[in-house]
């Protein structure tokens, strides 16, 4: 039986830095046709994304038939990277400012921190993007030469690049665009969840490298790490896009917000995040989700225990990831049968 590895992401605790962006892009996918590829990036919410537009370019399951998809365009919706003028603009007299030396139709972080709403209402969160490494892969479904497959000792979804042909209908099923083409290999190439790190008992480097500390990693049926208790015990943690019905292992703790001000400046008792935004991202659970956090949150502040709380607040770096591999237990180990 496979044995999955998952994350959860806590969205309150991204501030959007890119560094695990950096730690993902220099370790994986920075030449070789893979500059425009970010197999991990942070985007700003609401906002087009990365690709452009990817929640509306289909993919995923209908029931038990694939769902049509639309391949994302280099320039157009990816970006790939552009010169500059840097002769010109460091290197000769005058004050020649640096600028791209053909067009720039669109890139990552394009819109970043554009966000929705009129000041002083304005709002927007970060939401990092990977492969999710799904339990029921729309891509794997897609692929006609069965070169993407799971594999059985932690569940992370791969591409065998011998049999890959670059047909491109995993990219096209995959919901959420996170496989992308290699133009210079001519095959598909995705996120590999650091799998040569973690064999070696270090952790993924988007993870580990993430300064907010908002990224845990531990098996999903470990019931003592934090994917367990985030996602089935306290239920706080929730996947992407649950509508496409891929199973995604990547889990968000969606984020909370401020109040918004009235005319004259006094905060309201509404959310200033409107609902919708993070229902059409993680479902409707998310509304019970945002209760519990707000629950125990409460509870902290009136000087209570609270277990996830501090599990949140990661006080221990090192805690936040078990990569070991614990066996479910047995019946009659407090198990009921």
């Amino acid at each position: 039986m496979t044995r999955q590895l998952a994350m959860v992401i806590d969205l309150n605790k991204c501030i959007g830095c890119q560094t695990c962006t950096l730690a993902c892009k220099s370790q994986w996918s920075d030449r070789d046709g893979r500059q425009f590829m970010y197999w991990n990036h942070v985007e700003t919410t609401p906002g087009q994304g990365y690709p452009r537009g990817w929640r509306e370019a289909g993919g995923g399951w209908d029931g038990d038939r694939l769902k049509p998809g639309r391949l994302p365009r280099l320039r157009e919706d990816y970006g790939f990277p552009a010169d500059f003028n840097y002769d010109e603009a460091l290197f000769r007299e005058g004050d020649a400012p640096l600028r791209p030396t053909q067009p720039m139709l669109w890139g990552p972080n394009w819109d970043e921190d554009q966000g929705s709403g009129e000041f002083p209402n304005g709002f927007f969160f970060y939401l990092p993007r990977l492969c999710n490494h799904c339990s029921r892969p729309a891509c794997q479904a897609a692929c006609p030469r069965q070169a993407i497959y799971k594999r059985a000792e932690d569940g992370i979804v791969l591409i065998d690049p011998e049999r890959c042909r670059g047909y491109r209908y995993c990219v096209a099923a995959c919901p959420y665009k996170k496989i992308y083409f290699n133009p210079l290999a001519e095959r598909s190439e995705k996120c590999i969840f650091c799998y040569p790190r973690l064999e070696k008992g270090i952790p993924q480097a988007c993870a580990f490298q993430c300064v907010g500390r908002a990224r845990h990693v531990a098996w999903r049926d470990d019931r003592e790490g934090a994917v367990w208790k985030l996602v089935e015990e306290w239920k706080v943690a929730l996947p992407l896009g649950p509508e496409h019905g891929t199973q995604p292992n990547v889990f968000y703790v969606p984020p909370l917000s401020p109040p918004p001000l009235d005319a004259e400046g006094r905060p309201t008792d509404a959310p200033r995040l409107p609902e919708d935004v993070l229902v059409g991202l993680f479902g409707p659970t998310v509304k019970a989700a945002l209760a519990r956090l707000e629950a125990e949150i409460a509870r902290r502040q009136a000087g209570q225990p609270s277990a996830m709380i501090d599990l949140l607040i990661a006080f221990r770096h090192g805690e936040m990831f078990r990569l070991d591999r614990p066996q479910p237990k047995a019946k009659g180990q407090g198990e009921k049968s």
